[in-house]
């Protein structure tokens, strides 16, 4: 009942994984992801278990292929399960059990496993899986939204929709440095999830992306004046303490340059 793929980018040492259904929550049961280690998406009757189980076989070592021969051999009721994994060199493995109910597949390739169960037809599947490999280059969080919204109109989940969720890893890429979740987002119950999901997704980039350095605004001795007038509006006197008000602590980082969004949004608050 759900449509998925995990994916990898191995230049940015990114893992992930996009899926949509027709069910509660499909975030909270589908996508797993470690980084370096790989990802796993586990689906139709799923088993919860190969999640964390996948990973650690992951971690071990193992390839794709045999996570999935580890896991689903020692599941009595294989059949009934379907199942992606991605291990850290890139490498791809599905598996769909004969069991789950039709159209059911999945396809492979370089960096993805591509995997669904309850479709209209195989041109889901096929449409995660071509976007994939048409989209190179772009970062890899873009590149699974697009593979979701391609599948959507490919036909999706023939019972419709109504949660979807993207979970993309990278060893030190999240917030403050600290964490390895680089974007973790979930609509649990929407009549339209994927475009909510780029709602929720564009908000996150508002407050956590990255402006490159070079096409920061230099603070001259005029802007300084106009971003303290301007904070004086607020009613603060510190930049940094209006950034934590609103989330936006990550975009600034001293006070001889400041990010043009952070600008931006200043000017729109104190006007």
């Amino acid at each position: 009942m759900t449509y998925s793929i995990v994916a990898c980018d191995l230049d940015a040492r990114e893992w992930g994984v996009a899926v949509q259904s027709k069910f509660l929550a499909v975030g909270s049961i589908v996508p797993w992801a470690d980084p370096l280690a790989g990802a796993v998406a586990t689906q139709a009757f799923a088993n919860p278990r190969y999640g964390p189980d996948g990973l650690a076989l992951l971690r071990d070592g193992l390839a794709a292929a045999d996570v999935v021969q580890r896991l689903t051999s020692a599941d009595d009721r294989r059949g009934e399960r379907q199942l992606g994994v991605l291990d850290g060199e890139g490498r791809g493995a599905s598996y769909t059990g004969e069991a789950c109910n039709s159209w059911a597949g999945h396809r492979t390739g370089a960096g993805y496993a591509a995997q669904g169960n309850i479709l209209v037809s195989g041109e889901t599947v096929d449409a995660l899986a071509e976007t994939f490999e048409a989209t190179a280059g772009l970062p890899l969080v873009e590149r699974l939204l697009d593979c979701l919204d391609a599948a959507q109109a490919a036909g999706g989940d023939s019972r419709g929709q109504q949660s979807a969720a993207i979970l993309v890893v990278g060893a030190g890429q999240g917030y403050g440095g600290l964490s390895d979740s680089l974007v973790d987002l979930r609509v649990d119950d929407h009549r339209r999830p994927l475009e909510e999901l780029r709602r929720v997704y564009a908000i996150h980039q508002e407050l956590f992306g990255q402006t490159p350095r070079f096409q920061w605004i230099g603070v001259d001795d005029g802007l300084r004046r106009e971003i303290a007038d301007r904070l004086a509006v607020l009613g603060y006197e510190r930049l940094e303490d209006w950034a934590g008000v609103e989330n936006l602590e990550e975009r600034v980082d001293g006070l001889d340059a400041i990010d043009p969004f952070v600008l931006e949004r200043l000017r729109e608050r104190s006007t």
